[in-house]
């Protein structure tokens, strides 16, 4: 079990650092409703993740067993897959970042934020995190792993929890902080909303280098 925990830590940091579900929690957290918009949008992007996540660990179990030696091609196929395809989103990410002084533009649905309901929120965190291609890429990453693993009922159940806590801490500190010092963190929220719209593109472009080139390479090591 520890080996699945190990090899899905960073596929479920690369679902926490996403800079577009931080920022749109950021807006709610800023917006009249904040208290009941900012949980609805937590709700919602935790069961994206724990509905993603398990569903690939049962596809992924569904897989033929493989020799009981160190070579697994059908599991190394699919990582190699997995790597190349979050390499092509790093590269559209890398052309969409924004050029020298030019200031990034908020897609219109975060602009709509301040009319959002509780429904409305959680349909949304629900889509950002289980319909999103980056994360469903991750998720299936993490899904291989587990599945693969022979792990029993509750050990899976384990793993996914662990992965779905990293995952959705990004989201979820900046919540739980709000309801408990409101107040205090209104300034800070502010500039790292900023910051994270000038820099969400280069965020997002080195992130899925990164585990992309770590899929790739535990894909041609299960060879």
């Amino acid at each position: 079990m520890g080996a699945a925990i190990g090899d899905t830590l960073t596929l479920a940091l690369g679902i926490a650092i996403s800079p577009i579900p931080i920022i749109a929690v950021i807006l709610m957290l800023l917006s009249p409703k904040a208290r009941v918009t900012s949980v609805g949008f937590l709700l919602g992007w935790v069961l994206g993740v724990v509905v993603a996540v398990t569903a690939f660990t049962l596809l992924s179990s569904l897989l033929p067993e493989e020799s009981t030696d160190a070579s697994q091609p059908v599991r190394g196929t699919i990582q190699l897959l997995l790597g190349v395809g979050l390499l092509v989103l790093a590269a559209a990410q890398w052309r969409k970042r924004p050029k020298d002084g030019a200031e990034p533009v908020l897609p219109k649905w975060m602009q709509a934020i301040d009319q959002i309901t509780f429904a409305g929120a959680a349909g949304l965190g629900l889509l950002l995190s289980a319909v999103n291609p980056k994360n469903l890429l991750l998720a299936a990453g993490a899904g291989v792993v587990i599945g693969s693993a022979g792990l029993s009922g509750g050990e899976d159940v384990v793993v996914i929890a662990i992965f779905t806590v990293i995952a959705a801490s990004t989201v979820a500190v900046p919540v739980i902080g709000y309801l408990v010092a409101a107040d205090r963190l209104r300034g800070p929220l502010d500039a790292l909303r900023d910051w994270l719209g000038k820099q969400n593109a280069l965020i997002m472009a080195i992130l899925l280098l990164v585990i992309g080139v770590s899929l790739i390479g535990k894909g041609i090591g299960s060879f």
